[in-house]
């Protein structure tokens, strides 16, 4: 029996590696994608320890050009993905609108928009003629509704948001699936990012709270992916138990010392 093929995208770290060590141990074979081609070594060692055949892909999901090149050049059995993960996407400052750097704009739209367009352009007519895949985007919270400093990301996870709505409209007549994900607050390299690498104000991020991890999510989007074919899990808002949306959240150090 052929094992399933699922490509993710930025899957050096956070997220995107705990997927890819989750649809490892649940029987896929990968293609994993990624900037970095040491970091990309290490979770393509992990993958291949919890059993899967792993293809590992550098390049950036902004370069269309290169994108294009190397899925289009994908062959025999890697040619067939049957699961995407546009997981792919980051947040950097958070800065007023008016004094928002321009260059961090362009990033975080080419990366958070454009490159999840792409890959969904250039994988998924392959899942219409076989009449069979999954996409699952990695949206947000912050995509339902904006928080101060979050304007051009939240906007970006927003586009996520009509992205995959807007291509389950346009899958309707296919058994192609599109499920969008929106984690909350999780504890990866997101915020160290956003801050510029500076780990304190990263880490007060999640002071106070337990937040999620890279596994709960990769968790839910291993759940919708092994759903029943006649199933399609549209769209999944994931929280801390302490968090009520992208701004309500309830903090107490006391209960997380306790918890922990």
């Amino acid at each position: 029996m052929k094992r399933k093929i699922a490509l993710i995208t930025g899957a050096t770290s956070g997220i995107g590696e705990a997927c890819a060590r989750k649809f490892a141990e649940g029987g896929y074979d990968l293609i994993l994608t990624g900037r970095n081609e040491e970091k990309l070594k290490t979770v393509e060692r992990q993958a291949k320890e919890r059993g899967a055949d792993v293809l590992p892909l550098v390049f950036d999901v902004r370069d269309r050009k290169t994108a294009t090149s190397v899925i289009e050049s994908l062959q025999g059995k890697w040619a067939i993905i049957d699961v995407l993960i546009n997981n792919a996407g980051l947040a950097l400052g958070l800065d007023k609108e008016y004094e928002g750097n321009m260059d961090d704009w362009d990033t975080m739209i080419d990366t958070n928009i454009k490159g999840v367009l792409t890959m969904t352009r250039l994988i998924v007519p392959g899942m219409v003629k076989r009449n069979k895949g999954h996409v699952i985007n990695i949206g947000s919270v912050a995509g339902d509704a904006a928080y101060a400093g979050g304007n051009v990301y939240c906007a970006t996870k927003s586009a996520v948001k009509a992205i995959s709505d807007g291509l389950r409209i346009d899958l309707a007549h296919t058994a192609v699936r599109v499920t969008n994900v929106k984690p909350g607050l999780v504890e990866t390299n997101f915020s160290v990012i956003r801050f510029n690498g500076d780990k304190d104000k990263a880490d007060n991020v999640y002071k106070g709270i337990h937040p999620l991890n890279g596994d709960d999510i990769a968790d839910v989007a291993f759940y919708a992916a092994s759903a029943p074919e006649h199933v399609q899990i549209a769209e999944v808002l994931v929280l801390a138990t302490h968090q009520a949306n992208g701004t309500v959240i309830d903090r107490n150090p006391e209960r997380i010392e306790h918890l922990s």
